[in-house]
């Protein structure tokens, strides 16, 4: 079972199969915004909706933080784009 975890002192959301890291979330975090730098899910794990989980994760704390979202990497973009759940978040 696929496990995702924030990790703030690495400035990630993480996935975790096991022991295993199968993807991360990077973002770069500032006072006021958080820049979604890249999405990456191993290839292998590909299909399982993990990406989505990994941005969500990092949307999630940063509501609870009180800042905002860049998102730089052209998958959260997309979501971002596309889903009105980030309205709140997104720093356009």
């Amino acid at each position: 079972m696929v496990e995702i975890v924030f990790e703030n002192e690495c400035h990630r959301s993480a996935a975790y199969d096991g022991t295993e890291n199968i993807g991360e979330g990077i973002f770069t975090p500032s006072e006021k915004i958080w820049t979604i730098d890249s999405i990456r899910v191993d290839e292998k794990h590909s299909g399982q909706g993990i990406a989505r989980k990994l941005v969500d994760e990092i949307v999630e704390e940063a509501r609870k933080a009180g800042v905002k979202i860049t998102p730089i990497c052209s998958y959260a973009f997309h979501l971002f784009q596309k889903e009105e759940k980030y309205c709140d978040v997104w720093s356009k």
